[in-house]
């Protein structure tokens, strides 16, 4: 009789341990696995947010220079609205002339329309001379100092190996 309620005390007692084991230390051991991974995922979050502020730290020590930068970059590469007409004229001038092509004839336009920081000029120019004058008298446009974007360039046949080129450009002027 003895045997049999230690018997029955072990199982009550194996009972008693799986029950625990469901009712207490799982949900519990379930709750700490949860609160880990949370504080995992809170850490490599504050990990790639202090890389975010890094960066923008970074950005905010290099905003001054980039300040000056533009700046200088506007003065020394996009004339004044002012000097715009007569900068365009002697660069087209300039150009034409070192290329060895026939003076151009150029057409002014302003863009008013859009409000960007810088002003447009259109510019069509129209010159002839031979295929070599051309391409250079195009290149020193495009790599000329100052701020000017081609956006159209067509060739014409001529007369005697002449050949006539179109070109469309915008000569961009601080206001």
């Amino acid at each position: 009789m003895v045997m049999r309620i230690v018997e029955a005390a072990g199982l009550g007692l194996v009972v008693l341990d799986i029950v625990l084991y469901f009712a207490a230390y799982r949900p519990l051991g379930n709750m700490v696995a949860s609160e880990e991974r949370g504080y995992s995922d809170a850490r490599q979050r504050v990990r790639e947010q202090q890389l975010r502020v890094d960066r923008l730290k970074k950005y905010q020590a290099a905003l001054p220079q980039a300040d000056k930068r533009l700046e200088d970059f506007t003065s020394n590469h996009a004339p004044s609205r002012r000097r715009g007409f007569s900068a365009a004229a002697h660069l087209i001038r300039q150009v034409a002339d070192s290329s060895g092509v026939q003076p151009p004839s150029v057409a002014y336009r302003l863009d008013t329309k859009h409000q960007d920081p810088l002003e447009r000029l259109g510019l069509e120019i129209r010159v002839t001379g031979r295929y070599t004058g051309l391409l250079k008298f195009a290149h020193a446009l495009e790599t000329a100092n100052d701020f000017i974007l081609v956006r159209e360039f067509s060739f014409a046949p001529g007369d005697n190996g002449i050949l006539s080129l179109r070109l469309v450009a915008d000569l961009y002027l601080t206001p």
